[in-house]
């Protein structure tokens, strides 16, 4: 079995060897072929929206996905959740001395379905490799451009507000957990991981939105609690309404989690005016992605923080998330 060797990092010929023989088979561009130290973009707005995450997940392949899928959807969504026409990506590896060549593949047909099926370029990038033991196999940064073509405001954010969520909450936290084989529970639970464009941007034409964000780390809760922070407002959520696979949870009661602080890699919470709530949930589920789409709660000047009403009847506050449940989620 072909493996990463250190000599894979040293600016020589076997980077260049591994450049030419297996990322450009993958990930090749016209930006991306001079291999120049930076791409040249031409973008016809003068507005942009520029993000950039580290991708450190493990286990590197999970069901539903692996790093690769992982780091172009995340990176996507949020330049979508920005208000952003998705449109470039770089992507930078840092590689373990002995990472397998063939798993190495893998996740490269993964970054190029994933950024192909988002309709994003990939333009430039970077390879380190370092001695072993250094590195968990490989870590990935992506870093996106996007052309901004809806401007979204925290400040717009209003009593009266609805809250809306494009689907089931804590999928990705669990499909992860599962599949580190650290807990004796065999459930076919898969990762949410996808890239929201197609979801998401059909909104941006309709009045009402006002602001949106994607709950990864964390979770609903946590991105509640900031937003609660920030504005100053409360917010009423409505436990019943929350979407929650039964498998999700399930398990999360067996292992003492609650779905509301667990990852998503394929979900967007939605604050929208009450008037347009409605209609913006209808367009949700015409799409794959949202067919479980709720309105789950307001926002409220009556008090502040997040407060969930819950199943039975009674409240309890919803805080942000003190210490990771799972680290390296993502």
């Amino acid at each position: 079995m072909k493996k990463i060797e250190i000599g894979h990092g040293s600016g020589g010929k076997l980077t260049r060897d591994l450049i030419e023989q297996l990322f450009l088979k993958y990930l090749s561009s016209e930006e991306l072929k001079p291999l120049e130290d930076a791409a040249v973009l031409n973008l016809s707005q003068s507005t942009i929206a520029l993000t950039t995450d580290s991708y450190v997940v493990r286990p590197l392949v999970f069901p539903g996905g692996d790093i690769g899928k992982l780091a172009v959807c995340g990176t996507v969504n949020d330049l979508v959740v920005s208000g952003a026409f998705p449109r470039h990506l770089s992507v930078g590896f840092i590689l373990e001395e002995g990472f397998s060549l063939d798993t190495l593949e893998h996740i490269l047909k993964s970054i190029h379905k994933a950024a192909q099926n988002a309709g994003v370029t990939i333009v430039t990038g970077d390879t380190k490799v370092v001695e072993k033991g250094q590195c968990d196999g490989i870590y990935i940064n992506t870093t996106g451009i996007g052309e901004i073509t809806r401007s979204m405001n925290i400040n717009d954010v209003s009593p009266g507000d609805a809250i809306i969520i494009t689907g089931t909450v804590g999928d990705h936290g669990t499909a992860v957990a599962l599949a580190r084989n650290e807990f004796d529970i065999d459930a076919p639970v898969e990762s949410d991981c996808a890239s929201l464009h197609d979801l998401l941007m059909p909104l941006f034409a309709m009045d009402g939105i006002q602001w949106m964000r994607d709950p990864t780390r964390g979770g609903v809760a946590t991105l509640l609690a900031e937003l609660s922070e920030t504005t100053g407002l409360g917010i009423q959520v409505i436990e019943e309404r929350v979407p929650v696979r039964d498998d999700v949870r399930f398990i999360a009661d067996m292992l003492g989690y609650d779905p509301l602080y667990l990852a998503n890699e394929g979900k967007a919470v939605i604050v929208a005016s009450g008037e347009a709530a409605a209609e913006i949930v209808s367009v949700l589920k015409k799409n794959q992605l949202g067919a479980n789409a709720a309105l789950i709660g307001h926002v409220t000047s009556k008090f502040r923080g997040v407060r969930l009403k819950t199943r039975i009847g009674g409240e309890r506050l919803l805080d942000m998330l003190e210490e990771e449940l799972l680290p390296r989620i993502c």
